[in-house]
């Protein structure tokens, strides 16, 4: 993929720890190398979550918050809609990719796969979830709890697949992924005004998502996983959904989403401190995509971007879902050239660019 940045322009100048000589540049080159070309200490990559990482789960379920038609997918190996959110492939394949496993993840309730492929990894995710379940009810898609039903049942599978042993082994060595968060604030908290805005303030949501995070993490621990990555929120006040509501603010980033994005990291950030420290034999890590994906937004030239404030898909200002249809003649030839594909989710080439930014920063060290 073209224009894709190197690690050090992906990077904030306070996330750079300063090289005092050359053999800390070699132990860092050593490290990215190994990241790219590793197989033996990740044999699978397990997914959940939400619109970020779902590969066609929603296909399968009764539901409208789908996007397994054109143009989703057009960039996807085939031109095939697969119900990923994104003209192409999204960031848990590139770190698949990345981590020498395979180019993309399946979708467990896909029937066009099976165990043998779902071995190596498998996305239990649905897009338009939530941490919380009253998000998930919004358009009646899969709850976080249900994901981790179906992790369950996979596990089972897995056994009978592969022998007890190795089964134990993957799932032990496996990485875990988990990216959810952003529909409970702007699907959910602020788009009902009599629903949890009357139950909670902002910041007691924050604390009852954060809780119910929480819970999560102890129970996949509890079901075999180590090695798992607690994702945070994008900067959600530049979707450019949000950007085309925000009138008053002359079409800029909310800046009050963007701030709550960062409040909430942090409360994810101290949750994976105290976790690491309770939960035995966890290695539970935050991967932060705030700050690269603002470093995309604020200086898209360096990464050959020409377009920040609209989407690709029809008129780039709302559209996401059935509204971004095949026969839109708005949309635009060549999503390279886009931070965003529709009115809520990145393009294929900005999930590539935070996917390098979240192995190389983070992820290497579960390698």
């Amino acid at each position: 993929m073209t224009g894709t940045c190197h690690l050090h322009e992906l990077l904030q100048p306070h996330d750079v720890d300063r090289l005092d000589d050359s053999f800390s540049v070699v132990v860092v080159v050593v490290l990215l190398v190994l990241v790219s070309t590793t197989e033996a200490k990740v044999p699978a990559v397990i997914v959940f979550g939400d619109s970020s990482v779902d590969a066609g789960n929603n296909n399968f379920i009764p539901t409208v918050a789908r996007s397994n038609f054109q143009p989703y997918g057009r960039d996807f190996s085939g031109g095939h809609a697969t119900g990923r959110f994104s003209n192409g492939r999204i960031a848990t394949d590139f770190i698949a990719q990345g981590l020498g496993i395979k180019p993309f993840i399946p979708a467990y309730l896909d029937p066009a796969y099976n165990i043998s492929d779902f071995a190596t990894g498998v996305t239990f995710a649905s897009a338009a979830t939530g941490y919380d379940n009253a998000t998930s009810d919004v358009l009646s898609v899969i709850p976080l709890w249900k994901e981790l039903d179906y992790f369950q049942d996979y596990q089972k599978k897995l056994k009978a697949h592969l022998g007890e042993k190795q089964a134990t082994q993957t799932i032990t060595e496996a990485v875990y992924i988990i990216s959810v968060g952003t529909n409970d604030f702007l699907e959910n908290y602020y788009a009902f005004q009599g629903g949890r805005q009357s139950q909670f303030t902002i910041t007691q949501y924050q604390d009852f998502l954060a809780g119910i995070a929480e819970s999560f993490v102890k129970k996949l621990h509890g079901l075999g996983a180590r090695k798992i990555s607690l994702g945070g929120l994008p900067p959600m006040g530049c979707m450019p959904l949000e950007r085309t509501t925000n009138v008053m603010g002359q079409h800029t980033c909310v800046e009050s989403y963007n701030n709550l994005a960062v409040e909430f990291n942090g409360r994810l950030s101290n949750l994976v401190v105290k976790l690491n420290k309770q939960l035995p034999g966890v290695n539970l890590l935050f991967s932060n995509p705030y700050y690269a994906f603002m470093h995309i937004i604020l200086r898209p030239a360096l990464y050959g971007i020409e377009v920040t404030e609209v989407a690709c898909c029809a008129t780039g200002m709302f559209e996401m879902g059935y509204a971004c249809g095949r026969t839109n003649p708005f949309t635009c030839p060549n999503a390279d050239k886009y931070v965003f594909w529709d009115a809520f989710h990145p393009t294929e080439k900005t999930n590539h660019i935070i996917a390098d930014y979240v192995l190389k920063k983070v992820l290497y060290k579960f390698v």
